[in-house]
C-alpha cells in the first residue's frame, strides 16, 4: 500500500554552524535572538539558514517545552462537504494526539493558496492537505517543513502523499451500468482544471474496457448549480445519453436535480453516478450510487502521515499511502 525512498536529507543547526563557522550554540542564539552575540555575526547566522532553507524544529522544542504541536490543512472549498468530512476527521485525528489544526480555505485559487503558504509557514509544525501550486513553489514557500499532499499525481522526492486510487472503483460503476443495459455513458468532469482529471482517465479506462467510446464529456463546475447545468449541456449534444458518471457527488446531485426538471426519471430515464460517498447522497431523492472514499481514513493518515515525518530523525523521505474508491449502490441506478 505504500512504498517509499530515501529523500533529500534535512538541513540540520549543524550544516548552519559549519556553513558560517560558528558553534551550534551560536546559531541557536542568533535564531532565538538572545544575547551574547554580535549583529554581524548573528546576521551571517540567519543569512545562512535562509539560504539553506533551515527551519528550527518547532516540534523538537515542544519535547522540551511541552508546545502544542499545529498542522496546517490546506482545503480547497469547505462549502463541498467532501472536503468538510475530511478537515472534520483530521481534526479528529490530531485532537487524539493533543495537537491543533488550523484550516485554511483557499478558495480553489493557486494566488490564495501561495498567500497562504507564505503565511502559514511560521505558525505550523507540517502543512497538509490539498495544493495545486507548482511543487518548486511549494518547496520554496515551505522551506523544510514536512509536507503531506493529498489526491496529488506527481511530486518531488521532498514530499510525502496520500494518492486516491478510483481506477477500480471506477471501472466497477461503468461495468455495473452496463450490465443494466446501458451502452452511452456520459461523464461530467471538473471544470477548474486544464486538463481531463484523473477520474476522467479511470471513466475513459472503463468504457474501453467495456469496448465503449468515451467521448459524451461535458465539464462542470464544482456546485450543484454546476452539474446542473452541465448536464443539461452534455443532453443537449448527446441526447441519447442514459447514464451518466460525475467528477463528483456535488455534481452529481446537481445532475439529479436537472434530470427531474428535463422531466427525465432517475434511474429509469437515466442512470447517475457519483464519486466521494459523502453522507449527503443518501438524503438526496434518489440515493446517489457513488464511488466511495473512506473520508475518515484519509483524514486521518493525513495527521498520522504528518506524525510520522515530525518524529523523523532521518529527514524528509518520499512516502506514499493510497486510499481507494469502492463502488456504493444506492437507487440512482
Amino acid at each position: 500500500m505504500s512504498s517509499s525512498a530515501t529523500g533529500p536529507r534535512k538541513v540540520t543547526i549543524d550544516d548552519v554552524a559549519r556553513t558560517v563557522g560558528v558553534s551550534r550554540q551560536t546559531v541557536s542564539r542568533a535564531l532565538n535572538d538572545k544575547g551574547e552575540i554580535g549583529a554581524a555575526t548573528k546576521q551571517r547566522v540567519l543569512d545562512a539558514a535562509h539560504s539553506l532553507g533551515y527551519r528550527p524544529s518547532r516540534f523538537a522544542r515542544g519535547l522540551v517545552r511541552q508546545d502544542t504541536i499545529t498542522v496546517g490543512l490546506m482545503i480547497p472549498d469547505l462549502l463541498n462537504p467532501f472536503f468538510t468530512e475530511v478537515a472534520a476527521a483530521s481534526l479528529d485525528a490530531a485532537r487524539a494526539r493533543g495537537w491543533h489544526v488550523v484550516v485554511y480555505d483557499t478558495g480553489d485559487r493557486v494566488e490564495e493558496e501561495r498567500g497562504t503558504l507564505e503565511m502559514v509557514a511560521s505558525q505550523v509544525d507540517a502543512v497538509v492537505g490539498y495544493m495545486s501550486l507548482a511543487e518548486d513553489d511549494i518547496d520554496r514557500l515551505t522551506r523544510g517543513m514536512p509536507v503531506v499532499l493529498i489526491d496529488r499525481d506527481h511530486r518531488s522526492e521532498r514530499f510525502s502523499a496520500i494518492r486516491i486510487d478510483g481506477e477500480q472503483g471506477v471501472g466497477s460503476a461503468i461495468r455495473h451500468l452496463v450490465d443494466a443495459g446501458h451502452r452511452r455513458i456520459g461523464m461530467l468532469d471538473h471544470a477548474g482544471r486544464s486538463a481531463p482529471s484523473s477520474r476522467h482517465d479511470w471513466f475513459a479506462s472503463g468504457m474501453e474496457a467495456c469496448g465503449l467510446a468515451a467521448d459524451a464529456v461535458c465539464r462542470a463546475d464544482q456546485s450543484v448549480e454546476g452539474g446542473e447545468s452541465a448536464l443539461k449541456d452534455l443532453l443537449a449534444r448527446h441526447p441519447d445519453v442514459t447514464a451518466v458518471f460525475t467528477f463528483n457527488d456535488i455534481i452529481a446531485i446537481g445532475a439529479l436535480r436537472a434530470a427531474r426538471r428535463l422531466g427525465r426519471q432517475v434511474p429509469k430515464d437515466l442512470a447517475v453516478i457519483g464519486f466521494d460517498g459523502l453522507q449527503l447522497g443518501s438524503l438526496v431523492e434518489p440515493p446517489l450510487t457513488t464511488v466511495a472514499l473512506d473520508t475518515r481514513e484519509l483524514g486521518a493518515l493525513a495527521v498520522e502521515q504528518a506524525a510520522r515525518l515530525l518524529t523523523s530523525s532521518g529527514g524528509l523521505s518520499r512516502d506514499e499511502l493510497v486510499v481507494h474508491g469502492r463502488l456504493m449502490l444506492r437507487e440512482s441506478t
